[in-house]
């Protein structure tokens, strides 16, 4: 029996201190109800989840950029269905201009409603923008002149990589100049004959043509970019959920294994105190 050196009692500390440590682990979980606090806890899973992590940050902003792409599609989309009525009446206005039965005076009258008319359809497509972006003709240097040329593609990200994007169609012009109704709009006094109303109305069933086709692209770039935020989000639940399963703590579990720590270390505790009371015998051999 030796007094310098207490073995029991240094082991019994030894297991008791990492006990303890596996205690204050088991208590860090459940208090932030996270597996991995650290990396020390599992290095390998917080690289994955870390990973996975950015994933649905990168998908979750992909759904709101998606959702603001549907709100312009559907900001063009109504801006044109404005002018397609508009055009409506100038067509219904030529067909009452060709008739017999309408007077000189009610042609220029009719005449002089048509080039306002058409006059909206440009204010229209001179407005009509998404946060400074003009949807209906070319705004990119700041004009909103009548005669705007065409817009250029329109690109939406819409996924985690640069590449994945939705684009829509370039080309929308829907101005009288890009409908090819200027000549129509520049009507002159007294110009508003039967002759002209003929000749315009299938100008305008163009106009509608080419209105309705650039409507659809419109469309079928708003149905594009809803399935494609639809698939975002599920993809972003089942990667959330795939994280989950490597970071979060299972409280029953984890509060399982607290309890049997809890009495791991009150008995590590006794055993020290019994490595220490032992000691005590050696003093019985002295007397």
């Amino acid at each position: 029996m030796v007094v310098n050196t207490n073995v029991a009692a240094l082991q019994a500390n030894e297991a008791a201190t990492n006990t303890n440590n596996r205690l204050n682990s088991s208590l860090e979980k459940l208090s932030t109800g996270l597996k991995i606090n650290k990396a020390s806890d599992d290095a390998s899973g917080l690289s994955i989840a870390d990973k996975l992590r950015t994933q649905v940050t990168s998908l979750n902003q992909s759904v709101d950029n998606g959702n603001s792409a549907v709100a312009l599609t559907q900001i063009a989309d109504k801006a044109m269905s404005e002018q397609s009525n508009i055009l409506d009446v100038v067509k219904q206005k030529l067909i009452q201009a060709k008739t017999a039965t309408t007077s000189a005076e009610g042609r220029e009258a009719i005449r002089k409603d048509i080039t306002k008319l058409l006059e909206q359809v440009n204010n229209i497509a001179e407005q009509t923008n998404y946060n400074g972006l003009y949807l209906l003709q070319d705004g990119t240097d700041g004009s909103t002149s009548r005669n705007g040329e065409a817009t250029q593609a329109i690109s939406f990200q819409m996924g985690e990589k640069s590449g994945n994007v939705i684009v829509s169609k370039e080309g929308v012009q829907a101005n009288t100049a890009g409908l090819e109704l200027d000549a129509l709009r520049e009507l002159g006094e007294g110009e508003m004959t039967v002759d002209v109303a003929a000749e315009n109305m299938a100008v305008v069933d163009k106009a509608l043509d080419t209105l309705n086709k650039w409507r659809a692209d419109y469309g079928s770039t708003q149905n594009q970019i809803e399935s494609s935020t639809r698939n975002m989000m599920t993809e972003a639940t089942n990667l959330k959920s795939a994280e989950s399963i490597i970071r979060d703590v299972d409280y029953a579990s984890e509060s399982a294994n607290f309890s049997q720590q809890n009495i791991i270390g009150q008995a590590g505790t006794y055993a020290l105190s019994q490595a220490n009371a032992t000691q005590q015998n050696v003093l019985r051999l002295l007397r």
